[in-house]
């Protein structure tokens, strides 16, 4: 049976609500994956931005009246790299094309997400991979699934045994953050197993909450990068903090997404 998108009216739930967001964002991800293929040449910085544009204009021309309709009370997020608290209230917090520059080079890790924060905390989110058609979805309270199925965190307990991931919050990053991050994936050879680097940083919390790898951590940020892993995380079973091991919020200056049995190893070896 084909998906409908439903906008005759507010859904009745949340649980309603994350269905027909993931509509929408399937139907984002299929225009994507329409444009993907190709390399995009650039020869300035411009050209790049222009291209970025065109693919974020092109999500957005699906994931803005659809969303706006669903719930037209909330707020909505101009800027995908915007950090910090957000208003009190209804926000949706949407990443158009999540690795736009991979999609822009013909690389497969990209995806369209979109994020309802309710007074600052993030309440349902959907992270869709058009290239493989999988569908990570996460409401307070209701867990975390993978196209229907239960996601839970792994049960790892020796970072020694772990893949670990991270990635860079900005393409133009502060010069302190850069060397702050050399610095955390150095320790991490040192004590992880596997360390990965990659953009962006949904792709690695989506493995996190999927088990599929133990941590991932990130200094600054953004709060489409962050908030749909935060959820598919936490209603996974795992545990979110900054890199000190403090309670993480919009503003904090870095992340962490642990399984649980690592968690206080990971702090320790970013501490260093």
């Amino acid at each position: 049976m084909s998906e409908t998108l439903q906008t005759t009216g507010v859904p009745a739930t949340d649980a309603d609500l994350l269905a027909q967001t993931a509509i929408a964002v399937r139907a984002a991800g299929s225009a994507l994956r329409e444009r993907f293929g190709d390399v995009v040449r650039y020869q300035t910085r411009d050209e790049l931005m222009r291209a970025l544009a065109a693919n974020d204009d092109t999500a957005l021309a699906i994931l803005r009246p659809a969303l706006t309709e669903l719930r037209p009370q909330a707020g909505w997020v101009e800027d995908e790299l915007d950090g910090g608290a957000l208003p009190s209230g209804e926000w949706w917090v949407v990443d158009p094309a999540e690795g736009n520059v991979n999609h822009l080079h013909a690389l497969p890790e990209w995806a369209v997400t979109a994020t309802l924060v309710r007074d600052n905390l993030p309440v349902l989110t959907v992270v869709h991979l058009p290239l493989t058609g999988e569908t990570y979805t996460a409401l307070t309270g209701a867990g975390a699934h993978l196209d229907g199925r239960p996601l839970h965190v792994s049960r790892t307990a020796d970072l020694g045994l772990s893949i670990v991931a991270t990635s860079q919050a900005r393409p133009d990053e502060d010069e302190t953050v850069v060397r702050r991050v050399g610095s955390s994936i150095t320790a991490m050879l040192l004590d992880a197993l596997v360390v990965r680097t990659a953009v962006p940083a949904t792709l690695h919390l989506v493995n996190v909450a999927a088990g599929r790898i133990d941590a991932f951590w990130q200094f600054a940020g953004a709060r489409a990068d962050l908030l749909p892993g935060v959820l598919l995380v936490t209603e996974a079973g795992g545990q979110i903090s900054d890199a000190q091991g403090h309670p993480w919020t919009p503003q904090s200056s870095s992340f962490l997404a642990t399984a649980p049995g690592i968690h206080a190893q990971a702090v320790a070896t970013l501490s260093r």
